[in-house]
């Protein structure tokens, strides 16, 4: 039975030194952390007046969905948090 033939792997070959790599610009994100962590905080208070209050407080017209509003607000900071580098 004849045999394969085997084929050559290329040597790796570097690219060319002409190129240089994009710098690669951080803008200054110093806000993200203290408003991700109002955000959650926010969020929390909410939620705790409103258990706490029984419903009157923070805002009574809206009754069951103070809870959506405190969630909404952590959502905001877990959002904010992607910013963060």
């Amino acid at each position: 039975m004849p045999k394969s033939r085997i084929r050559k792997k290329a040597d790796y070959t570097p690219p060319p030194a002409s190129k240089q790599a994009a710098s690669i610009k951080l803008t200054n994100r110093s806000w993200v952390a203290p408003v991700m962590l109002a955000l959650f905080a926010i969020g929390l208070v909410w939620i705790v007046v409103f258990y706490v209050t029984d419903g009157r407080l923070p805002l009574e017209s809206i009754s069951n969905w103070n809870i959506v509003v405190g969630f909404g607000f952590i959502a905001a900071g877990f959002g904010v948090s992607t910013q963060w580098k």
